[in-house]
């Protein structure tokens, strides 16, 4: 039994026109859904990826109005990786991100979206098969293709669960890895800052790491056995969750690959219109008056225009 790479990673953004505009337009990244927390429901949730939404493409964030700015802190991602073809490809995103840029090396860029994440744009691992969204100023050459890992802060104890549990294989040069059929993830961590981390905008809230689907009430039980307290199964429409933290305080998710994003809509309309859990299904009247108007840059430009 083995996990297959990354599902997801979500976010807290305060202002979720401003994340649509940076990641489905500056990044070229397609806004897969448009929904809403199943906690708090007045607040929305976007997911962004590849043209099909596959797991391993997904970036999700959490709208909370005006939220104050975050800080990464012990126990918390501090950076995200993103996965491009090539050095070329790095010159071209060098250009189009401008100002965002807060360093570049060989192959590596460094850049913050609006909210202050800290995002490194990379040369994709050998063997990762490119996840790609389709952009009118974006040549496919050049396309984000998957996101490749994650660092974060240490924040407890040092722990054999990633190995010994969860199957990570470790990895000399990012610490460890975890192999999926079609893609491998990088994960590692580093000395948590002096400042104690603030939950808000710009910060990860966790990390999902994929499963099939079969597999899943068993990776539930393997992690109690490890004496790690984790959750009942959620159901989120698109996927099914357990969560649990980790010893250094990240927050894991274990996701279902399926039923996957057209579950609720055509694989060419997918995040055109606001879908709700059923169990909110009531409240759209309210809120599709309460929540703030979002346009999908494909409507305003579709992918066949140029640019």
């Amino acid at each position: 039994m083995n996990l297959d790479g990354l599902h997801h990673l979500t976010m807290i953004t305060g202002d979720a026109r401003r994340t649509v505009d940076f990641y489905a337009d500056r990044l070229g990244l397609r806004l897969v859904k448009r929904t809403v927390n199943f906690d708090q429901p007045d607040s929305y949730h976007l997911y962004f990826g590849d043209e099909q939404g596959t797991p391993g493409s997904i970036l999700t964030w959490f709208e909370f109005p005006r939220a104050a700015p975050g800080r990464a802190g012990a126990g918390a991602i501090h950076t995200i990786e993103l996965g491009v073809a090539g050095q070329a490809s790095l010159e071209f995103w060098a250009a189009r991100l401008g100002h965002a840029i807060k360093g570049h090396s060989d192959g590596r860029l460094r850049f913050a979206d609006p909210d202050g994440l800290a995002l490194d744009l990379v040369v994709t691992a050998a063997g990762n098969t490119p996840l790609r969204a389709a952009h009118p100023e974006i040549p496919t050459e050049h396309a984000i293709v998957g996101v490749e890992g994650a660092r974060a802060y240490r924040g407890g104890t040092d722990s054999d669960l990633l190995v010994a549990t969860l199957g990570f294989a470790t990895d000399g040069q990012a610490g460890y890895r975890v192999d999926g059929e079609r893609r491998s993830f990088r994960w590692g961590y580093d000395d948590a800052p002096a400042e104690r981390g603030v939950l808000g905008a710009g910060t990860v809230h966790h990390i999902a790491w994929a499963s099939p689907d079969a597999d899943h009430l068993a990776w539930q039980a393997r992690v109690g056995q490890a004496g790690i307290a984790v959750t009942d199964v959620r159901d989120r429409d698109y996927f099914r969750s357990i969560y649990f933290h980790e010893p250094q305080g990240v927050l894991f998710e274990i996701a279902t690959l399926g039923p996957g994003f057209a579950v609720d809509e055509a694989p060419d309309r997918l995040g055109e219109q606001l879908r709700l859990p059923a169990m909110h299904e009531h409240l759209r009247e309210r809120l599709e008056q309460t929540l703030i108007p979002l346009e999908n840059p494909r409507v305003r430009r579709p992918v066949g225009m140029q640019a």
